[in-house]
Order: structure tokens, then sequence, then C-alpha cells
């Protein structure tokens, strides 16, 4: 009988936790909004935004602060400054990204072909991506 009870309290404490966790969750979702979006969607949320930054990160081989700026207080980056030139530049990537794949590679069928470009097809871990020779045809 003990083990009865002791089990169905382990499984009330599960089960609450998990409720709360999942309500904490939507509240951080509900109250996050980006600030000073210009090229990403406004209604972005805070998961999709920070799967996309961690792959920019990854593909350009920088941390964040490579593109945000410092807060005044020293204390983490300020998300929303647009004080340095390389997230004025990731902006402009973004675009040309954007419409590389909607005006060339949307058009041709998914037949294994590349369908689409990322940060990751030029800059390959690196900031500056690594031109390449292609050699003539003598």
């Amino acid at each position: 009988m003990n083990k009865i009870i002791i089990f169905i309290g382990i499984v009330a404490l599960v089960a609450s936790c998990a409720a709360l966790s999942s309500a904490q969750k939507q509240d951080s979702e509900d109250t996050f909004h980006a600030q000073n979006l210009k090229v990403l969607p406004a209604d972005i949320s805070k998961d999709e935004l920070d799967v996309l930054m961690k792959s920019f990160s990854k593909s350009l081989g920088v941390k964040c602060s490579h593109c945000h700026a410092p807060k005044e207080s020293g204390e983490g980056l300020d998300f929303a400054s647009d004080s340095k030139v390389e997230k004025l530049i990731a902006r402009g990537m973004i675009k040309m990204t954007k419409d590389i794949n909607e005006n060339y590679f949307s058009k041709y069928p998914k037949d294994g072909m590349i369908t689409q470009i990322n940060c990751m097809t030029c800059h390959n871990g690196q900031v500056q991506p690594v031109a390449t020779q292609v050699k003539s045809e003598d």
C-alpha cells in the first residue's frame, strides 16, 4: 500500500513539474519580442531566433559578440544595437541569400541538386569566405 502511495506521489510531482515547466516556457515565449529586426520576421519565436543565430555563428566560426555590441553596462550584449558594421553586413548577406534562393534555386526541381544556399555554403566556418580558383580548360 505504501508503495502505491509513493508511486502516486511521484507521478503527481512529475506531472506538476512538467506543467509548471510548460507554463514557464509559454510565458517566456509570450513575453519575448525581439527588437530592431529589419530583415528577419517580426514574429520570429525565441527558439527560432536562437537556432538561426547559432547557425550564423557556426557558419562563420564566430561568437555572438562578432556582430552584437556589448551593453553599456558591460554585462552581456545589446542585441538591438546597430553599432557594429558586422551586424549591418550580416543583414545584407541575409537579404542576398534570400534573393538568390528565391530568384535562382526555387525555379528548379529538387532532384538531388542544390536547392538553396546558406551562410555555410560560402563561409565554411570562416569569417571571410575562401576564394577558389577555377582552372581554365586550355
